[in-house]
């Protein structure tokens, strides 16, 4: 391959797959041209490579806060894009978000001269498209999806063989109160349902509970290690899809060597674009449709805050918003939006938020807690305060109940309209 420094240009944007599709003899060679290319600046999704994060001379933006671009937050170093996930491959395309160098981990194809993206489509694609230079590394180690995005060799700029196991990104592991949530989710998803699933230890738990459920089908952003072990033991068959029957379908892989060794060359398992795995038709015509995301905090009002904890930026925009909808407009689907109850001591039930509002309460549907599961849709403002008090630890109930009612809420369940002073 040639020196990656000679396919750059001062100024420029360079994108690469996330997670454990990030390809890291590139990242590496990334690493050392920044120090001849100036002001290179690096837009990175979820990201395990903290030397390359960690480089002098690179700027970085992120659409949000997972893995070690916590560590570039702390130092100052992160500049958040707040968008939707489903937008970035627009913004990518319309030059709102301009990539200039795309770095990507791909297989072999069945035709020579011919590569499939591994591990991850997602906006990656989009990036491919647009990019000025392609660099590729065709590691012959990675999972092959053979449904993957296909790259042609005369769109790479230079490529280069490897072959090792791509990076491993387990999920998190089993906490205090995760058992409760699992068990309420399952009360809620039916069989047959088509899950979507969010990253982190909650969402993990919840697919764990499922483990007695029939015929589920997946269709998500990232599917790692606990919906594998649902696939693989016979439990997601996706017979119940009325799109890609049969076919579990996700925009990245995230997970362990277990997860590669079942996506490799598993024609049950589809990499697709964000513009598929996200698109709200697509979504809403999947009967059972059920979204089950992680939130940081929520209100008394149902709003979901999934971007900031404790004044650090740890979570995104992301999918959560792009999922909701459509699960409620799904027949017999829904939107399952998960917190463990407390977090450093502090409730996640508030009064009001401490970070943005990533999900709005019209937009929310169940919420679990260890203690228990509300439906919100069709609720008053009073009645949701009385659900959510409900679902929080019962350390902080007496406070939450003290807190004043907001605009548009009954003072009590049972109070009769009172017309304002001075009204005819």
């Amino acid at each position: 391959m040639r020196d990656l420094a000679e396919l750059l240009r001062a100024g420029d944007t360079v994108v690469w797959g996330q997670g454990c599709a990030e390809p890291r003899t590139l990242t590496h060679a990334l690493r050392e041209a920044a120090s001849a290319v100036p002001d290179l600046r690096c837009f990175v999704g979820i990201s395990a490579a903290e030397d390359t994060v960690g480089a002098a001379g690179l700027g970085f933006k992120s659409y949000g806060g997972g893995g070690v671009n916590r560590l570039l937050d702390d130092a100052g170093r992160l500049d958040i894009v707040p968008s939707r996930y489903s937008d970035l491959p627009q913004l990518i395309a319309e030059g709102a978000m301009p990539v200039d160098v795309a770095l990507v981990q791909v297989t072999p194809g069945a035709t020579a001269g011919t590569y499939h993206l591994a591990l991850a489509a997602e906006y990656l694609m989009a990036a491919v498209r647009n990019a000025r230079v392609v660099v590729a590394e065709v590691n012959h180690a990675a999972p092959h999806s053979p449904d993957a995005p296909m790259i042609p060799a005369e769109r790479i700029s230079a490529l280069v063989e490897v072959a090792y196991l791509p990076t491993p990104l387990p999920g998190g592991p089993r906490t205090t109160g995760t058992a409760a949530i699992g068990a309420h989710v399952a009360g809620i998803v039916s069989d047959g349902a088509t899950l979507q699933v969010g990253i982190g230890a909650l969402p993990d738990a919840a697919v764990r509970s499922l483990s007695g459920h029939h015929d589920l089908g997946v269709h998500t952003g990232a599917l790692g290690d606990a919906l594998a072990d649902l696939i693989a033991a016979g439990v997601v068959t996706n017979a119940h899809k009325t799109r890609d029957t049969g076919v579990s379908v996700a925009g990245l892989l995230l997970g362990s060597e277990a997860l590669f060794r079942l996506a490799h060359r598993n024609p049950a398992i589809a990499l697709r674009e964000t513009a598929h795995t996200h698109d709200p038709a697509v979504l809403a015509s999947l009967p059972r449709f059920t979204a089950i995301n992680a939130a940081i905090e929520i209100d008394l009002t149902g709003q979901v805050n999934t971007e900031v904890a404790g004044g650090r930026y740890v979570g995104a925009a992301g999918g959560a918003l792009d999922f909701a909808r459509p699960a409620m407009l799904s027949p017999g689907g829904g939107a399952i939006t998960i917190v463990r109850a407390t977090a450093g001591g502090r409730s996640a039930i508030v009064p009001q938020l401490h970070g943005p509002v990533a999900v709005p309460r019209s937009e929310v549907d169940w919420v679990v807690t260890e203690y228990g599961a509300a439906r919100l849709r069709g609720l008053t403002l009073a009645q949701r305060r009385e659900r959510l008090i409900g679902l929080a630890h019962p350390d902080h109930r007496a406070a939450l109940e003290a807190a004043s009612p907001g605009a548009g809420e009954a003072r009590r369940a049972d109070s009769q309209l009172q017309p304002e002073p001075g009204a005819d």
